[in-house]
C-alpha cells in the first residue's frame, strides 16, 4: 500500500548504521491535516533511500510518498512509515530528484494531447 502526506519538515535526524551494511534514518514533520492539535508523524528511510531528506530544510513544505511496514519479533508488533520519495510543495523551487531513477524521462503535458481537427487518416 502506498500512501502520501503534505506538512511542514520539522526534524532530520543523523543517518545511523545499524550492524555492517544496513542504514536508517527518521525525520518528523508537522502534518498539514486541518485538526485542532499539532500532527508530528515519524517517518523512516533506510539503505540508499536515506538521502532523499538530503535537500531540504527544516520549515519546508514537503509531500511525503509511504508504505506501511509492521512486523512481529518476539511477540511484539511494531509499524514504521517507510517513505521513499519526497517532494517540495513550493512549486518555485527544484524538485528533489526521483528515487526511482525515472527522472530523466519526459512527461507528457496538456500540450501534447491531440486537438480535435487533428486529421485522423487511419483506414478504419
Amino acid at each position: 500500500m502506498s500512501f502520501e502526506i503534505t506538512g511542514t519538515l520539522v526534524k532530520k535526524y543523523e543517518t545511523e548504521t545499524k550492524g555492517e551494511s544496513f542504514r536508517v534514518r527518521d525525520f518528523v514533520i508537522k502534518a498539514n491535516d486541518g485538526g485542532q492539535y499539532d500532527n508530528f508523524v515519524k517517518f523512516q528511510t533506510t539503505q540508499d533511500r536515506t538521502a532523499i531528506i538530503d535537500d531540504y530544510n527544516e520549515g519546508d513544505e514537503i509531500k511525503v510518498h509511504f508504505d506501511l511496514r509492521g512486523r512481529q519479533w518476539q511477540e511484539k508488533y511494531f509499524t514504521n512509515l517507510n517513505a521513499w520519495r519526497v517532494e517540495k510543495m513550493n512549486a518555485a523551487a527544484p524538485a528533489a530528484p526521483a528515487a526511482d531513477g525515472f527522472s530523466d524521462f519526459p512527461t507528457a503535458s496538456p500540450a501534447d494531447e491531440p486537438t480535435a481537427e487533428a486529421s485522423d487518416d487511419l483506414p478504419f
